[in-house]
């Protein structure tokens, strides 16, 4: 049997581009051949996939890392490289994804079958074919491979149901799930039975509804006592609650508050969710002897609440079609409030944009295309780093340097590459006009 795990940190890295080819044709008849280097294959990305059939994280308990398969390099003839395959995870639908570094939101997949690309994978390296131009015909460099992107991800599991079934341990939460829906949840008369939610299909009339039967709280449970946040974070997407309370228990009117201040001081939001208090064990006489005045006090403090039995059924009917009112109603005011909101607009920034950072003797470059630039560019290669110096020139780093102060000689490093400062450079052995003639 799986154990209910709804937190997990997880690694996923991208596959990296394949190298592209610096090659030149070699036909026996074909004397002056040109560049023909393909170009490498394209990483393969890795995508999260929302799965109905999971309810539980517990998969990355025994895998924490997922790395996909990175693109084969180019080969002669134009030959292009073969690129990876998409590493696809299946998570279970409710999951929210945060990148774990920066706390970012980067999803929340709540519909099954939905798709989150979640780390890009890296473009193949261009061969010289590409960089044949009437001032070089016979380019002696290729492009390397971008690396695919990596990150550290947490994984949070919320269960999706629109009613969740809340109360102190043992109040009768799994019982009354088990007989207002086809769900089988483990039942026994002790605290503690249900360590993980359970969820349940409720039909009523024309209507259905999704239930959760939130495993019990218990005192502390907003500081994470016993299993605190594991469980209220559950309730987070509810619509109502439906609040179980023991009528047969020493004082029903105590637990109530104790649970429903476990809610408020975890979060002020979840108290404030329409709640349905349902008085349970009515087949007990001591249930029936304290009924009036359990009506009366809870009355007083806002609730109306009802007499049910879980155990023989009686007045399961009258709380079904109350809720599923309940829900129509609140499915109508959050559906407006969708509409009044404004959707938020994230500007990002454009592809170009760089930050130049001096920090001691050395300055660094920070931007997605100059990292990629620099990366992607073979530095053993006079011609490959000429090209990547006018191209640098080109998005305005050297104006940007020579602003930030930089003098020749200066230590430079962009992403993971490092090179001195050199304004003047010319490549050593300059591009030719003409192909190399054929090796005999």
């Amino acid at each position: 049997m799986h154990t209910f795990l709804d937190e997990a940190a997880v690694f996923v890295q991208a596959g990296s581009g394949g190298d592209g080819a610096m090659h030149f044709r070699r036909e026996k008849y074909v004397p002056l051949g040109g560049p023909d280097g393909g170009d490498g294959g394209h990483g393969g990305s890795v995508v999260l996939h929302a799965d109905r059939g999971l309810n539980t994280l517990f998969a990355f308990k025994r895998r924490r890392r997922f790395v996909a398969e990175s693109g084969s390099p180019g080969g002669p003839a134009r030959m292009h490289g073969r690129s990876g395959p998409a590493l696809v995870i299946q998570v279970p639908v409710g999951t929210v994804v945060r990148d774990q570094q920066t706390g970012e939101l980067l999803g929340d997949l709540t519909e099954n079958g939905r798709m989150l690309d979640i780390a890009k994978g890296g473009k193949g390296g261009l061969g010289n074919v590409h960089f044949k131009s009437s001032t070089n015909q016979a380019p002696r460099f290729a492009e390397k491979g971008e690396p695919g992107q990596e990150r550290w991800l947490e994984l949070e599991l919320k269960v999706l149901a629109d009613v969740g079934i809340i109360g102190l341990p043992n109040a009768g939460k799994s019982t009354l799930l088990s007989v207002i829906s086809a769900a089988r949840p483990k039942i026994a008369d002790y605290p503690f039975t249900t360590l993980s939610p359970n969820l349940g299909v409720v039909e009523a009339d024309d209507y259905s509804f999704v239930a959760a039967d939130i495993p019990g709280l218990i005192e502390g449970a907003h500081l994470g006592v016993g299993l605190g946040h594991e469980f209220l974070r559950h309730i987070e997407r509810t619509l109502v609650l439906v609040h179980v309370v023991d009528g047969s228990g020493p004082d029903p009117t105590v637990a109530l508050d104790q649970v429903n201040a476990e809610l408020r001081q975890y979060d002020e939001r979840l108290f404030e969710k329409p709640q349905i208090v349902a008085v349970n064990k009515m087949d007990l006489p001591e249930t029936l002897e304290h009924w009036p005045e359990l009506d009366r006090t809870f009355r007083d403090k806002g609730f109306h609440p009802m007499l049910i039995s879980a155990a023989t059924r009686e007045g399961l009917s009258k709380l079904v079609y109350r809720i599923s009112d309940l829900l129509r109603t609140e499915v109508e005011i959050l559906s407006d409030e969708q509409v009044r909101e404004s959707p938020r607009i994230t500007v990002p920034p454009p592809p170009d944009y760089f930050e130049v950072e001096r920090k001691r003797k050395t300055f660094y470059v920070h931007g997605e295309t100059v990292e990629r630039l620099a990366v992607m560019t073979d530095m053993e290669s006079d011609e490959a780093v000429y090209r990547l110096q006018k191209r640098l020139r080109r998005i305005g780093v050297f104006s940007a340097l020579e602003k930030a102060g930089i003098t020749e000689g200066t230590r430079v490093r962009i992403g993971d590459v490092d090179f001195h400062w050199d304004s003047t450079y010319e490549p050593q052995v300059k591009p030719e006009r003409s192909a190399p003639r054929r090796e005999s």
